[in-house]
């Protein structure tokens, strides 16, 4: 115990001397350009095996790439592919928020649960939640603890379990969202430094999510029912004040049921209109001229307006139901608010940008990769292995740095050129680094919405501290991490898809005629990668 006290300690101390992710892109821009002096002297340089580009090391304080920076500053920065994706969805997103269509979806679903299956429900709808964005945290971990206590079981137990599939099963979900099109927008670039014509969509971690969903609700309901529980002991209200208020515990009203059963018509009515612009002759969602299997590309790119379509529809109908929406007035005000929220990301976007594109215009990325892979190969470790050294590696930044995109960020542009090589595809990497970044969130006290949960708890035991929570939270971490660990590579191993159209390994295009002498800018051959790229793919950001 004393061991595992000062790891802790430790690993808090680290955590809080780090800066703020803001001010760590900066000192890794200004890291960047002191090793673009260094390559660019020494000459650092490799060849693109997929378009046979000369690839060299770059200055980023070159007159072009100068010019790049301080002039095409607001470029850069719009540019920058979650951005938009991000942007684009909270639009609906804050409207089906704040007209309280996600909170109302999430009580209802848990009021309603039989008491026999009242875990994996709270762990569905916890996984859910995640379209929510922050709502998952403020609406589901606390009501879960509430359902638990109204059904005579104990309410530490329900919020054990509400946590764990919130944050624990950050990965895991029914259907693409906010998560997947800020993680898979930053996948995209970092997979055109190597192929250039490379296209990520919101979707290439469908199959895999709900995977997740799969894997974990199992290991949740029998951790909460057969250990967490019985640890617990026997709850009893000790006094009024204890026990689940009244209002917590009142079904949905009829306003509430009618606005649910409007949105539900809203999402029925946006699901039909995409299937029939899907089916019409010359859909513009159907590429009849593309490679087998990648006819639909048009169609798995189309989700994000989809989604930011369908939440403001949906949200407006419930709105309209239930009272919450009185007139179009109140809709531009939640989406107003809704952005307003984002400022923090936003802010963070600015620096992750460029940190991203001056990776690219350095060239530095492309060369580690190719040479980093040439590595790998003599080593000729098995491909699951590979993957699972991500998991790990994502696993250990996730005990110091919180925000998902941020690590993302700055290890893409690496990792996933690097596996390109290695002949892993940009989505497989990146469902690997979203496992990892997952797992860990409910053993760091450095989450930032631990004190907040640790206040929950408090609620039904006063002297339920940061130790009581850790200890309770450490067995689904450890079972989430061993889970992932083999659902990673069982799913190298068997080949599964992880998305629609999308598979395991990545198989490069014939290699293009390489010219020799790099040009300005640090490539040369007949084609050369963005100065940024654009994606496919609410825009939120976990914890």
């Amino acid at each position: 115990m004393a061991i595992g006290a000062r790891v802790l300690n430790t690993v808090e101390r680290i955590g809080n001397r780090l800066p703020d992710p803001v001010f760590l892109f900066l000192w890794l821009i200004l890291g960047l350009v002191v090793l673009s002096l260094v390559g660019s002297g020494l000459g650092w340089s490799a060849v693109n095996p997929v378009t046979g580009d000369t690839l060299a090391a770059q200055s980023l304080l070159s007159a072009e790439n100068l010019e790049r920076l301080i002039i095409g500053m607001p470029k850069t920065l719009a540019e920058f592919p979650p951005l938009g994706i991000v942007i684009t969805i909270i639009y609906g997103a804050s409207v089906a928020e704040r007209s309280g269509l996600f909170a109302t979806a999430i009580r209802g679903a848990l009021l309603n649960a039989p008491k026999a299956i009242l875990t994996p429900v709270v762990v569905i709808v916890g996984m859910m939640s995640h379209h929510a964005s922050d709502a998952s945290y403020v609406v589901v971990i606390p009501l879960a603890a509430v359902i638990f206590a109204a059904a005579g079981r104990h309410p530490l137990a329900g919020l054990a379990a509400g946590f764990a599939a919130v944050s624990g099963g950050y990965a895991g979900n029914l259907f693409p969202g906010a998560s997947d099109a800020l993680i898979l927008g930053i996948t995209e670039p970092a997979a055109r430094l190597i192929d250039p014509s490379y296209s990520v969509n919101i979707a290439g971690n469908w199959f895999f999510i709900v995977g997740v969903v799969v894997v974990f609700t199992p290991i949740v309901w029998f951790l909460t029912d057969r250990i967490i529980e019985p640890r617990l002991g026997q709850w009893t209200p000790t006094s009024a004040k204890d026990a689940p208020a009244a209002d917590e515990k009142t079904p949905l009203t009829a306003p509430e049921k009618r606005g649910l059963a409007w949105a539900g018509l809203a999402v029925l009515g946006m699901i039909a209109l995409w299937t029939a612009i899907t089916l019409l002759p010359g859909s513009p969602f159907v590429d009849l001229e593309a490679e087998a299997g990648q006819e639909y590309n048009p169609l798995y790119r189309s989700l994000v307006a989809f989604f930011a379509i369908t939440f403001f529809v949906a949200g407006g109908a419930f709105g309209a139901g239930a009272g919450s929406v009185k007139s179009h007035r109140d809709m531009v005000r939640m989406m107003v608010e809704g952005l307003s929220q984002l400022a923090p990301y936003i802010v963070l976007a600015f620096f992750a940008a460029h940190f991203v594109a001056m990776f690219n215009w350095s060239g530095l990325g492309p060369i580690l990769a190719v040479n980093a892979a040439a590595g790998l190969q003599e080593v000729a470790l098995p491909t699951p292995l590979l993957l699972i050294t991500v998991v790990l590696v994502s696993c250990f930044f996730d005990l110091f740095i919180g925000s998902a995109s941020a690590k993302w960020s700055a290890l893409a542009p690496i990792v996933v050129p690097m596996f390109m090589l290695l002949g892993i595809s940009p989505e497989m990497t990146t469902a690997a680094y979203r496992m990892g970044d997952s797992v860990t969130n409910i053993a760091t006290p450095l989450m930032s919405y631990f004190p907040l949960i640790l206040t929950f708890a408090q609620r039904w035991d006063p002297k339920f501290g940061l130790g009581s929570l850790m200890s309770t939270m450490l067995p689904y971490a450890g079972a989430f991490l061993v889970a992932g660990l083999l659902m990673v590579a069982a799913w190298v191993a068997l080949d599964l898809p992880l998305g629609p159209g999308v598979g395991v390994h990545y198989e490069p295009p014939p290699p293009a005629e390489a010219i020799q002498t790099p040009a300005e800018g640090g490539l040369t051959g007949p084609s050369a990668p963005p100065e940024a790229a654009a994606v496919a793919g609410p825009g939120v950001e976990k914890r």
